[in-house]
């Protein structure tokens, strides 16, 4: 599914060179639920997104399903973004005005998808979340909670090849955190690759497996044998 190969990360040049990432190489395959973890600074969050296509290495090799990224231009990118990739963020990334069914289908304005088949995927992803009655709610009528189970159903909604979380639960009290990733191994016993960004041990247990961080490389890879 996923595999770089020696991706450096370099921002800045001359005295302020900063390297967030120097050589990382991983495989993440097709149905895994990987955890990477690491403090501030590590390069857990520059990895993301990088993966996510939002960033891109300053040397290195990446390859999203046997397709190699290092040379695709910035439409190209948009199209495997939406197309290929689910995002799923701490703060949820709503838009305030549109209801919970408008912010799922949100992706598919830029799909040849028609408003019928838009509406019909939204309602059975709200569904699939437990939202079904909150589909016509807006995000300020809903507990954080409830808003990100909107973002997961969005992240959805393009069958995506993988998904990325990046602090899926950083915003949300212990028993709601537990409700999302119960959900998220749900979606990943069906099938789904998901790639997260936790900084809270108890969470990344979930995983099939943890990566940890620092300086910028891989220090550590772990299978989690229980969640």
């Amino acid at each position: 599914m996923i595999r770089i190969e020696n991706i450096t990360r370099t921002y800045g040049s001359g005295d302020i060179e900063v390297n967030a990432l120097v050589n990382v190489s991983l495989v993440i395959k097709e149905n895994e639920f990987v955890a990477v973890m690491g403090a501030s600074g590590s390069g857990k969050s520059t990895l993301m997104n990088i993966l996510g296509c939002l960033d891109t290495p300053t040397s290195g090799e990446y390859y999203l399903s046997d397709l190699s990224v290092k040379d695709i231009d910035d439409v190209s990118l948009s199209k495997i973004r939406n197309e290929k990739i689910g995002f799923i963020f701490q703060t949820f990334h709503l838009l305030p005005r549109l209801t919970a069914l408008q912010n799922v289908t949100l992706p598919l304005r830029y799909c040849d998808v028609t408003p019928e088949e838009s509406e019909r995927r939204g309602k059975e992803l709200l569904a699939k979340v437990g939202l079904s009655d909150r589909a016509h709610h807006k995000p300020f009528e809903m507990s954080g909670g409830q808003r990100q189970r909107v973002a997961i159903a969005r992240a959805l909604v393009n069958n995506p090849k993988v998904i990325f979380a990046d602090e899926p639960t950083g915003n949300l009290d212990s028993t709601t955190s537990y409700e999302i990733m119960d959900l998220l191994c749900e979606l990943h016993t069906q099938g789904q690759t998901i790639v997260m960004v936790t900084h809270e041990e108890d969470i990344a247990r979930y995983a099939d497996r943890t990566i940890r961080m620092k300086d910028g490389q891989v220090v550590q890879e772990k299978l989690c044998l229980t969640a």
